[in-house]
């Protein structure tokens, strides 16, 4: 039995049917303790990652490797830092051709996501006496939320350096030798492989000990989905921006500028380095000034800087994150690790259809928030403690596409959404998913009360999009017209409301019907919404999120083919993105790279703990989170794109695609559910068997609430609301 102890009632066993529970405060006592997370999240990558820092409209990646194959080595200097404000979704802004709502706008780009892997910025090599250095990589290069510190043993010589990205957006190494050394960096403007021409020019101006480049140039570059016919040459992205490397030695006579043959500006700058250290900076900017000043200013205040970067972010990872603890040391970890990827993607441009604060997903794909991780992506939001600034967002940046008409009509009536948007462009590949960011944005309304949010989101947003059809997303239809019904009424729309009751059909015969008939389907025993062609996917598992799934479905799907091993989803670990009874069958190369991902083991677990099977749904999740998101050999927390079927990794190495996972935790495993409008905290807590014991620190209403768990026991304290079981 399940019994809650509140405030000063410590001391009485409440049953589990006492409902409501009434906390009672506790002063400020409940406040997490200062932890510095940055620290506590270092690890050691060289050899197993690139290096990931990520600023507002600037990020570094250090070293190159291609689906988690090293292909290049970090090395002294800065070796890939770009600006991405979301200009171009790859490495041209050529103008869409296409006619009405599917025009892409400005900037899509089918080619170059990935372009700052051509980029080659400042290569350090080192000079030791009569001895020359090439590009040395790491002895050591640990990584952390807010820095990389790299060490180079070179035969008796020590280098060490910090990489950071500071609050200007400059990209800032700080290099420190043992003995006196002279390093020489190269570099040139930027050229990629699908670079056409380049008009760059480069001055050097060694009284502010400044090199700048003028960047520009053309690219070949797809704005339109299509056959390759509708490639064409255009501007490229950085073009007419200027690029700023600024350094604390003095340039003068320690600089040199060739052009290859195609006008690529090369650069060679040699700059002493001893014990007191050398600064280099760079940075990026529309304006020439501005990003000579940036870079400057990074140079000149580099220490301070840096120790502000470190405050800041653990600022973020102790003020803004739920505070959780558990026996088990990795789980904090895992968890730690996943929220500072997903704070270190925002990003806040503020310009075109930019103008609010996101999350994104990842720096291995192109940059920016996609529509189907936003369904989870959003809700993740909704757990920090500033909402309006890191939830409203995530659900918000999607109205510009709707409010400017830029999405699929179908016949039918149904209005589709690109994957993907930035400032002026979207991708152009649309889909049904953001019927679930109507349940997403209701979220973050029952963690703020903030009407005016769901009127922004109802009005000119949901209203437009869905008022012919609602799309469908894993048998969301029913809780989705609900939704939309209660925004019409809370926002008032009350004309509304008769539209949305019937829109979609919602008595209980109905609902049920329409759940019995894909029950089995195609002769699948007890699975829900088999395919015709046998690729059984978990996506049969994700309806179980919605409160109709009839529960004795549930239960059999989840004996049946959850815990199966045989031919159900549990292989290496859980869950196989595909059962291996259709894995015998389907096995082309993407079929064998996306063996496991992450959005798969969220929808699938959480459509578990929404029906109540806590025991089973729990033990899955650790299962996942200890195989998937914990590297037991290197013995850190890691956060791939997906494992293949032989549990490699695969695709990007940072991404925010796993963000799902923090609701697994405060959703799943904590059971905790917020209300403001209601004033209520719900507790439905699922401890793993494994775990002895488990802490949640929550931000309600400015004031920090504790939820401690033990086998048997719940003890709430310090909280605003109605707590109930």
């Amino acid at each position: 039995m399940i019994r809650f102890i509140c405030g000063a009632l410590a001391s009485i066993l409440l049953p589990v049917a006492s409902l409501p529970v009434v906390s009672r405060p506790v002063a400020s006592a409940q406040q997490p303790p200062m932890t510095d997370y940055c620290a506590r999240l270092e690890q050691e990558i060289q050899g197993r990652k690139h290096g990931f820092l990520a600023g507002n409209l600037s990020y570094y990646v250090g070293g190159f490797h291609a689906s988690w194959d090293p292909i290049e080595d970090e090395t002294i200097g800065l070796t890939h830092p770009f600006h991405h404000d979301l200009r171009s979704r790859g490495t041209g802004l050529l103008e869409s051709e296409l006619r009405g709502g599917e025009n892409t706008g400005r900037g899509n780009d089918y080619l170059g996501w990935e372009f700052y892997k051509d980029t080659r910025v400042l290569y350090g090599s080192v000079r030791i006496g009569d001895r020359r250095v090439q590009t040395p990589k790491p002895t050591s290069m640990r990584w952390r939320p807010d820095k990389l510190v790299c060490r180079y043993e070179l035969d008796g010589v020590t280098l060490t350096e910090e990489k950071f990205i500071a609050a200007n957006d400059a990209a800032v190494s700080i290099i420190k030798s043992s003995v006196p050394v002279t390093i020489e960096f190269s570099g040139h403007s930027f050229y990629s492989r699908n670079s056409q021409t380049s008009t760059a020019q480069v001055t050097v101006d060694p009284t502010q000990d400044v090199l700048l480049i003028l960047e520009g140039g053309t690219v070949r570059s797809r704005p339109d989905p299509g056959p390759v016919d509708r490639e064409r040459f255009g501007p490229c992205v950085y073009d007419g921006m200027t690029t700023a490397l600024a350094f604390s030695s003095n340039l003068d006579g320690s600089v040199e500028v060739t052009a290859d043959q195609q006008d690529v500006q090369h650069y060679t700058i040699r700059a002493p380095c001893d014990s007191e250290g050398l600064v280099v900076a760079w940075a990026m900017n529309d304006e020439a000034n501005a990003a000579k000043t940036a870079a400057k200013q990074a140079v000149q205040h580099s220490a301070d800087w840096l120790q502000n970067k470190t405050r800041v972010l653990n600022q973020q990872l102790n003020q803004q994150v739920p505070y959780f603890r558990c026996s088990d040391k990795k789980m904090v970890e895992i968890y730690y690790y996943l929220w500072s990827l997903y704070l270190m993607y925002y990003i806040d441009v503020g310009q075109d259809w930019e103008l609010e604060p996101h999350t994104q997903t990842a720096v291995n794909n192109f940059l920016g928030i996609h529509r189907y991780d936003a369904m989870f992506q959003i809700k993740v939001g909704a757990w920090l403690s500033d909402q309006p600034r890191y939830a409203y967002g995530n659900v918000l940046t999607w109205k510009h596409l709707t409010k400017n008409g830029r999405y699929r009509e179908l016949d039918n009536g149904l209005r589709m959404l690109a994957d993907n948007k930035g400032r002026t462009w979207h991708s152009g590949a649309y889909g049904g998913e953001m019927s679930e960011h109507v349940l997403s944005a209701w979220q973050v309304y029952q963690h703020t009360g903030d009407v005016e949010f769901l009127k922004a989101c109802y009005e000119g947003h949901f209203k437009e999009l869905f008022w012919k059809r609602i799309s469908v997303f894993a048998m969301n239809e029913f809780e989705v017209a609900e939704t939309l019904e209660a925004m019409a009424k809370l926002t008032g729309n009350q004309e509304d409301v008769a539209h949305w009751q019937q829109l979609v059909r919602r008595d209980r015969e109905h609902i049920r019907l329409m759940f019995d008939q894909r029950w089995q389907a195609h002769g699948v025993d007890n699975y829900f919404a088999a395919p015709d062609n046998g690729m059984i996917m978990t996506n049969g598992f994700w309806a179980m999120r919605s409160k109709h799934f009839p529960k004795e479905y549930a239960q059999a799907m989840v004996e049946s083919w959850a815990v199966n091993r045989e031919r159900g989803f549990y292989g290496d670990y859980f869950p196989l993105a595909m059962s291996k009874q259709a894995m015998k069958t389907f096995s082309t190369p993407d079929d064998h790279s996306f063996g496991y991902t992450p959005d798969t083991a969220y929808f699938t677990l959480d459509g578990m703990f929404r029906q109540g099977m806590a025991e089973v749904a729990s033990e899955l999740t650790l299962n996942h989170l200890q195989n998937y998101n914990y590297h037991s050999q290197w013995q850190i927390p890691v956060a791939p794109e997906a494992y293949r079927r032989d549990g490699s990794l695969f695709g990007d190495q940072y991404s925010n695609f796993n963000a799902g996972k923090i609701l697994l935790y405060l959703e799943g495993l904590a059971g905790l559910s917020v209300s403001i409008p209601e004033r209520t905290l719900t507790v439905r807590p699922a401890l793993p068997k494994q775990w002895e014991w488990m802490e949640v620190r929550l931000p309600i209403e400015g004031q920090w609430t504790t939820i401690k768990y033990q086998h048997g026991q719940v003890n709430v304290q310090n909280c605003p609301l109605d707590v109930r079981q």
